[in-house]
C-alpha cells in the first residue's frame, strides 16, 4: 500500500528513538521542498505568483526558513506568528497578517514590520487608523455568504464569522481610497482540505469578477487576489492527489477571459496554502504500550490527542502503519487510543491493522499540518518533540519535547 511507503525504515526509526523517545513528529524536508516546487511550477504562468504559507499549519521557524528558500512568504494570524516569520528571515510584504478579531498590538507589529494587512471587517479600517495608522497597502477579506457554499470542514460562508459582505466590501474600498490608501488586495477563504478542482477554480472566477466590478464602479485596480488556502491532501490510501495542473489550467482560463479581456493585467495571484505544502510530509511516531480487550479491542499508545487533535476534533482519518508489519495481513480490528481522560482521545476507530503488541512502533501519517500546531496541555500532557529528516537522512531536533518544568514555568509557587 502506497501510504505505507515511508521515508525511513524501521531500523532508522529505532536509532532515532534511542536519542529522541516517542512520541515525536518528524518532517521530511525533501518532500516539503518537492511539494513547494510542484506548486510553483503549476502556476509558473502567473507572473509574481507567491504562496503565503499559513503559519498556523506548522509554526516552526526551521520549516518557515525552508519555505522561504523555496520562494514562499507567510500568512500570519497572531503576534507570535509574525515573530516566527521574522526569525525565519521573512520580511516586509512577504508577510501577510490576516486579521480576525485582531488586537491593536498585532496591527502595530505588522505595520512596523511592513507586512501586508488583510482586514476582516469594515470596522477594522477605523480601528486600524486609530490604533496604528493606515498603511499604503490594504487587503480585504470577502465573505460571499449565501452566494457560495463552503465544505464540511469550514462550513457555510453565511455561518462563518470571517470577512465582509459584498456591500461592505465596496464601501470599504471607497473609504480606504478616500483616506489615502493607494494599493489594494482582495482575499477570500471558503473551503478547507478541498479535493475538487472545480470548487477551487470557481473561487478564482468569483474573485476575478469582483476585480472587474471594483474597477468599473470605484476605479481601483486590485494589485493581487489571494485565493486563500484549503487545497486538500489525500489522507486515505484510496484517495488521489489533487491535480494542481488541472486547477491551474482552470484558473488561467478564467484569468484570460476575465482579467486580460478587461485589460486589468497584470493581476498577481497569491495563495495561503499550508496543509498542501507540509501536511503529507509529517509523521507522528508513537509506541504501543498497552493492549486492552473488553467490548472492543484497544491499543494504547504513548501519544494522545494533545499530539494530534484532528481525529478527535473532526473525526478525521489518519493512516496508521505498524513498522515492520507494513505488508502483514490486517487481521485485527482496533481502536488506537491515547491516555487522555476523554473518550474521543482516539487516533483510529475500528481500524483493521496487523496484530499489534506492546513495544511496536506505530507511525501516524499526514501530521505535517494542524498536528503539533494544535497541541495543548489538558490533563498535564506535555507536547512532543519535532524532528526534521534532512535529505541526507540525518535528523535534526527542531523543537525539543516539553518538560514538567516547562508546564510549571508560568506559575508562581512562591506566592501560593
Amino acid at each position: 500500500m502506497k501510504k505505507d511507503l515511508l521515508p525511513f525504515t524501521r531500523s532508522e526509526i529505532e536509532k532515532i528513538i534511542k536519542n529522541y523517545p516517542t512520541p515525536f513528529h518528524i518532517y521530511n524536508e525533501k518532500k516539503i521542498r518537492e511539494t513547494a516546487k510542484k506548486l510553483y511550477k503549476s502556476f509558473s504562468w502567473a507572473t509574481g505568483f507567491k504562496n503565503y504559507y499559513a503559519v498556523k499549519a506548522l509554526p516552526n521557524p526551521y520549516i518557515l526558513k525552508i519555505l522561504k528558500e523555496e520562494g514562499m512568504g507567510t500568512d500570519c494570524s497572531s503576534l507570535p506568528e509574525l515573530t516566527l516569520s521574522e526569525k525565519a528571515g521573512i520580511k516586509g510584504e512577504n508577510i501577510m497578517l490576516t486579521s480576525n478579531d485582531t488586537p491593536a498590538k498585532e496591527f502595530q507589529c505588522a505595520l512596523k514590520m511592513g507586512a501586508i494587512i488583510n482586514l476582516d471587517d469594515i470596522t477594522h479600517i477605523e480601528f486600524l487608523e486609530k490604533n496604528a495608522g493606515l498603511p499604503q497597502f490594504l487587503c480585504f477579506r470577502y465573505n460571499p455568504g449565501p452566494l457560495r457554499e463552503g465544505n464540511c470542514i469550514i462550513g457555510s460562508p453565511k455561518e462563518a464569522k470571517y470577512g465582509l459582505t459584498k456591500k461592505q466590501l465596496f464601501t470599504a474600498y471607497r473609504i480606504a481610497k478616500k483616506k489615502g490608501v493607494r494599493r489594494f488586495g482582495l482575499h477570500t477563504m471558503l473551503v478547507s482540505n478541498e479535493m475538487d478542482p472545480g470548487a477551487l477554480i470557481s473561487t478564482a472566477e468569483m474573485l476575478f469578477d469582483l476585480v472587474v466590478e471594483i474597477y468599473k464602479k470605484i476605479g481601483i485596480r486590485i494589485e493581487f487576489v489571494d485565493l486563500g488556502g484549503g487545497y486538500g491532501i489525500p489522507y486515505r490510501p484510496d484517495q488521489a492527489h489533487l491535480n494542481l495542473d488541472c486547477v491551474s489550467a482552470g484558473i488561467k482560463k478564467a484569468y484570460e477571459t476575465k482579467i486580460i479581456k478587461n485589460k486589468l493585467a497584470p493581476l498577481r495571484i497569491v495563495m495561503e496554502c499550508g496543509r498542501l505544502i507540509t501536511g503529507p510530509s509529517g509523521y507522528l511516531v508513537t509506541t504501543a504500550i498497552h493492549e486492552k480487550n473488553i467490548y472492543k479491542n484497544y491499543i494504547g499508545v504513548d501519544a494522545c490527542m494533545a499530539d494530534l487533535m484532528r481525529p478527535a476534533l473532526y473525526g478525521a482519518y489518519h493512516h496508521v502503519t505498524v513498522l515492520g508489519k507494513e505488508f502483514a495481513p490486517k487481521t485485527h480490528k482496533y481502536d488506537v487510543v491515547g491516555s487522555l481522560c476523554e473518550n474521543n482521545d482516539k487516533f483510529a476507530i475500528d481500524r483493521k491493522l496487523p496484530k499489534i503488541q506492546p513495544g511496536d512502533t506505530l507511525v501516524i501519517h499526514d501530521t505535517g499540518a494542524h498536528g503539533h500546531a494544535m497541541g495543548f496541555n489538558y490533563n498535564g500532557k506535555l507536547r512532543s518533540a519535532e524532528l526534521l529528516l534532512r535529505p541526507d537522512k540525518t535528523v535534526s531536533l527542531i523543537r525539543r519535547a516539553e518538560t514538567t518544568q516547562d508546564y510549571f514555568a508560568t506559575l508562581d509557587f512562591f506566592n501560593l
